[in-house]
């Protein structure tokens, strides 16, 4: 009597943890990097049409949508952070194939997320225009700012909770599902906002209720994911932590990207009450560039966001070859591009600006200059991004959030101050690339020190191994090339 063999089963945790920790990865980044690329290249377009659409109401109008943005930006770092640290604890909670503990974070952070947004909502709208002056709102702008911040307040518990599971769904590896959530909303937002600002005459005020709108939509997308049984995870509030060094540990492993994203809305208020001095067209306009060059770093941030899970699983694996290896591929992709971006936008910088049609000659003028200054350090951005994001998703909380506080605090506040003093205006535009290529200096011996580890960390090897390591090290003090021998 024959007897068949049975395919055995593979249940969705396994079939994951295949496909991260068997799938070639130079593809597994270019699949992962997809679906986060668009995501971050929608949310830019969603906020630089934002932008766009509030200019035609005047600069003043635009102004305030650069000091709102700080507002926005806060409310992403808190909300970012929570996320990410759930992020670096789920990924390598599945590549130690733990799924139960994975969920246990998940659903902590999200609730978690959640009370802060409301937190951001209660203390935000005790005094509107106290918070809206402390951004860097003048007299002219704080009209307008006021009103598009209300409703942004409002938002604050939404978009917490949807960054979180936004994170969460990416460290799964469901890259996917994160664009869809996050594009569809920003794609309506595109649509909408129109409607509310021209149509219906609300002004500004209408951008703002459109954006709330959208982050709702987003996170019921998102949330029909984890409810229909789609991710990895599972989210339900029976799962909840009540153990306070689970929230201490998604605020540490998370503090990187709040500092990160703490600091940029801190640079954006310095460098509109820098710009302040130099008249409304300088705050348009420094606003309009930096929004351009947030668009590119957001493609950067995407690509990173797929290297992450790749090396979160297969660190918790203990494939630390692959993890080495998905760092420069995403490195190589992400120099390139961004190369090639600082290109372009130095060639067609004017009429990137002038397409923003403020109605002032000034706001052009100001804005191409600021874009030159941000195109010189925009091939230098790639490196120290992705050094930041491997330390933090990989445990490496003290070092990433060290690198995470220079590029818009460390090195940005002294610059801030000491630059436009000596060279005005163009003191003001070059503070942020002035920053970031010191952030990148600043990041070479962070990786060279952590691979260093890496080293030492593999599992015990045979004699042709061992040897290998010897001819490394000796061709790394005579700067030898090594790549053949790395495999």
């Amino acid at each position: 009597m024959s007897q068949t063999l049975a395919h055995p089963v593979l249940s969705r945790e396994e079939k994951q943890f295949l496909i991260m920790t068997q799938t070639p990865i130079g593809k597994l980044v270019a699949r992962l990097s997809v679906p986060t690329v668009i995501s971050m290249l929608v949310s830019a377009v969603y906020n630089i049409t934002d932008t766009f659409y509030v200019a035609h109401l005047g600069e003043s109008a635009a102004g305030a949508v650069g000091v709102v943005f700080s507002l926005m930006s806060l409310i992403q770092a808190l909300g970012m952070g929570v996320g990410m640290g759930a992020s670096s604890l789920v990924s390598r909670c599945l590549g130690r194939r733990d799924p139960k503990t994975a969920s246990k974070y998940v659903s902590s952070a999200f609730f978690f997320g959640a009370f802060i947004g409301l937190c951001i909502l209660f203390f935000g709208e005790i005094n509107v225009n106290y918070l809206m002056r402390w951004l860097g709102g003048t007299e002219t702008i704080l009209p307008y700012a006021c009103a598009y911040g209300h409703y942004i307040l409002i938002a604050a518990p939404v978009m917490c909770s949807a960054f979180v599971l936004n994170t969460t769904l990416r460290a799964e590896g469901k890259a996917v599902f994160s664009m869809i959530g996050l594009s569809t909303g920003a794609l309506l937002n595109i649509a909408i906002a129109p409607i509310f600002i021209y149509t219906l005459d609300m002004g500004i005020a209408g951008a703002a209720i459109a954006v709330l709108i959208c982050q709702s939509i987003s996170l019921c997308i998102l949330l029909s994911f984890f409810l229909r049984k789609k991710s990895v995870t599972t989210l339900s509030y029976k799962l909840v932590s009540r153990n306070w060094k689970d929230y201490w540990n998604l605020i540490r492993l998370g503090s990187p990207t709040t500092l990160r994203q703490g600091f940029a809305s801190l640079a954006m208020a310095l460098l509109n009450i820098k710009a302040a001095p130099f008249g409304d067209a300088a705050v348009a306009a420094v606003s309009i560039a930096t929004k351009i060059y947030l668009a590119m770093r957001g493609i950067v941030l995407g690509i990173g966001q797929a290297m992450q899970p790749v090396a979160g699983y297969n660190h918790g694996a203990k494939l630390y070859d692959r993890v080495r290896q998905a760092f420069w591929v995403t490195t190589r992709a992400g120099t390139i591009i961004c190369t090639v971006a600082a290109i372009a936008l130095a060639v067609w910088a004017r009429p990137v600006i002038a397409a923003f049609r403020t109605g002032n000659e000034d706001v052009v003028i100001i804005g191409v200059q600021t874009l030159y200054f941000f195109c010189a350090a925009l091939p230098f951005l790639a490196y120290s991004t992705y050094v930041n994001q491997l330390l933090q998703m990989l445990g490496q909380a003290k070092s990433a959030a060290f690198l995470a506080s220079c590029r818009q605090g460390i090195m940005f506040l002294p610059l801030i101050f000491i630059l436009p003093r000596y060279f005005g205006l163009r003191g003001v535009e070059a503070t942020q690339p002035a920053a970031d290529m010191l952030t990148f200096f600043a990041s070479i011996p962070f990786l060279v020190h952590f691979f260093a580890k890496y080293q030492t960390a593999r599992r015990p090897l045979g004699a042709k191994h061992r040897l290998r390591l010897i001819y490394l090290k000796l061709a790394r003090k005579l700067n030898l090339w090594t790549e053949p021998y790395q495999k």
